[in-house]
């Protein structure tokens, strides 16, 4: 696909006339696939692609969508895709890979220089795991480096304790925590980086999908304690990649 330089150029130079060159331009900006537009221009925008949320689309909407990204020469990335979508992903693009328990698809083909700094993706529980990789690959995905701590919550601090000298030197710390969602505050008394809190939907009943976690991570009395949604390990992710490279 051309840019819209080139675009402009070949219009300059008569190559195209004026209804082609201002539809080239449409395209390279957008591009309608019927059931979703694609914003091709969200890369030069923000320094990245468009990301295909694949909840609640079918298998061939997600691969299309996956497609339109990787046609245009981006690295893409589709988040909470079913089995049966990321199928039908890796079919529309070889080479990409499945990650199945964070439900991620991924396709890489420009490479970037890794950030000197590393991610630190730290799960109270084992029943976090999923929503701690949606985060800890998402950051990945973006180049960084990620350091995962695994089942260090609070019912056996002294686990936490033991691994806390190697999340200080993460530049950034993502903690993933369902049930009463206690472990940001304590990550963020003992580190001097920021710390992204994830709620998840883990725990008893009267933890309310999540709600009871997150709200008490809103309220956290740690400083420097920062909250995204529900189960949104891609948003966590995401934004540690991005303080990661400030």
């Amino acid at each position: 696909m051309k840019t819209p330089e080139r675009i402009l150029d070949d219009f300059a130079a008569g190559r195209l006339d004026r209804e082609r060159a201002a539809a080239a331009l449409r395209e390279a900006y957008f591009e309608h696939l019927g059931h979703s537009t694609m914003d091709h221009d969200r890369v030069h925008r923000t320094g990245a692609a468009e990301v295909v949320y694949g909840e609640h689309k079918t298998p061939e909407q997600v691969a299309a969508n996956f497609q339109a990204v990787a046609e245009r020469g981006q690295n893409a990335l589709a988040t909470r895709v079913s089995a049966a979508a990321a199928r039908a992903a890796m079919d529309a693009v070889p080479g990409a890979a499945h990650h199945a328990e964070a439900r991620l698809v991924t396709f890489k083909q420009r490479p970037a220089k890794p950030a000197a700094t590393a991610i630190a993706v730290v799960t109270a529980g084992t029943s976090d795991r999923a929503v701690a990789e949606e985060a800890a690959l998402t950051a990945e995905f973006y180049d960084n480096p990620v350091l995962r701590i695994s089942d260090v919550g609070v019912a056996g601090v002294h686990r936490l304790l033991a691994r806390v000298e190697e999340i200080r030197q993460a530049r950034v710390v993502v903690v993933v925590a369902g049930m009463e969602g206690a472990l940001p505050s304590v990550v963020g008394g003992l580190v001097k980086a920021p710390v992204i809190a994830v709620p998840t939907s883990v725990g008893y009943g009267a933890s309310f999908g999540g709600v009871a976690a997150l709200l008490g991570m809103l309220n956290s009395c740690a400083s420097g304690v920062a909250v995204v949604n529900i189960d949104n390990g891609f948003g966590a992710g995401f934004l540690a990649n991005v303080i990661n490279r400030l």
